[in-house]
């Protein structure tokens, strides 16, 4: 059996009951830790949830889930831990879907993600567009497949979540040579960075997608007890300083009247 359980966004106590209970029933726990990252430590967690915990990265995802994670699986319980909810990353998905080609139940455990808990800084949750991932810029690749579908979401008065770049554990590009096995530093991308990014492409293609005057919502650290809301423009937001990862920004579209007066609560001047 396969357990999928959503840790939700703030730290060890937020697992849900019922995500407790599959925990412990299980005789192997990993944690997936290349897609988002909790405020709260591996050895948190084991201490919280009474249990030994080991930690799967991105090469754990792309070389060892079928020969290693669900072979275990098949003869045994395993929890696979994910910050949030299970399937807010098509990873995991994807997992799912190669249990079931070997024979593995699956088991879900929901809990809460950012994709829902941006609902409090007022922009309803219906009227969002489509979702878009924003990744780091290199010198040699900035790409701007982001900036149709952020068009589309304007051009339909409809708000947009950006989810913005986290890299940890890659490898160098000695090791992707063929070199020694070493990573690059953790690196987390800010509402400025990705700001930086949108206005950068906007120069380039300039078809209104987004601009200095667009009102935007950042937001830091959703679900902990520090999380950081602000509202404004984009140049606004670019001198804000919104703290430690991790970080997500909304887009508006056509802001209500309802919309507006939340809003306003956490405008820049007044932002918590």
């Amino acid at each position: 059996m396969l357990y999928l359980v959503g840790l939700g966004l703030g730290d060890a106590s937020d697992i849900t009951l019922r995500g407790l209970e599959a925990v412990r029933r299980c005789q192997r726990v990993v944690l997936e830790a290349y897609t988002s990252v909790l405020a709260a430590s591996v050895e948190e967690l084991e201490a919280a949830y009474g249990v030994k915990i080991e930690v799967a990265d991105r090469e754990f995802a792309e070389q060892r889930v079928d020969e290693d994670l669900l072979a275990s699986a098949e003869s045994e319980d395993v929890a696979f831990l994910v910050v949030g909810d299970p399937f807010c990353a098509t990873t995991h998905s994807d997992l799912q879907l190669r249990a079931a080609q070997r024979g593995v139940e699956v088991r879900v455990v929901h809990n809460a993600n950012i994709l829902t808990s941006v609902g409090v800084c007022g922009l309803q949750l219906y009227r969002y567009g489509e979702c878009i991932s924003l990744v780091f810029f290199t010198e040699t690749w900035k790409p701007d497949s982001f900036y149709d579908k952020l068009k589309a979401n304007r051009e339909r008065g409809l708000h947009t979540l950006c989810l913005l770049d986290i890299r940890v554990k890659e490898l160098t590009v000695k090791a992707l040579c063929g070199g020694k096995k070493e990573y690059e530093p953790p690196r987390y991308m800010s509402i400025q960075n990705a700001i930086q990014q949108m206005l950068e492409v906007e120069e380039s293609r300039q078809e209104g997608a987004c601009g200095k005057d667009v009102m935007c919502v950042g937001v830091a650290r959703m679900g902990q007890r520090d999380q950081k809301i602000v509202a404004g423009t984009m140049c606004e937001l670019l001198e804000v300083d919104m703290g430690p990862p991790l970080h997500s920004l909304i887009v508006c579209g056509e802001v209500h009247e309802t919309e507006k007066e939340v809003l306003d609560l956490f405008k820049a001047s007044c932002s918590r």
